[in-house]
């Protein structure tokens, strides 16, 4: 992977139209203040799924299990106590 080109936030503020064509073709550059990256510019990243966008920041993880294979929800009144629903759902995990 290439490593990032670094732009100082007076560079960039000096010739900011470039940079941006720079980023819309696709770069992604990193914005130093006084030799510290003080911010990343690049494209947006798409928004179409949000959620591979939360696993791949690592805020979500992904499901393990198709809704499908999900247990049937309980009904109220199934004649049995919360307890015994409760032991009965903790055996079902992996």
């Amino acid at each position: 992977m290439k490593a990032r080109e670094r732009v100082g936030v007076r560079e960039l503020r000096q010739n900011l139209s470039i940079y941006l064509d720079r980023v819309k073709r696709g770069e992604t550059l990193s914005v130093t203040e006084h030799r510290h990256i003080v911010a990343v510019l690049g494209p947006p990243t798409r928004l179409a799924d949000p959620v591979s966008a939360l696993i791949d920041a690592g805020l979500a993880t992904p499901a393990r299990r198709r809704p499908a294979d999900l247990p049937k929800p309980l009904r109220a009144g199934s004649g049995r106590s919360l307890s015994e629903i409760v032991r009965e759902l903790s055996e079902d995990t992996v």
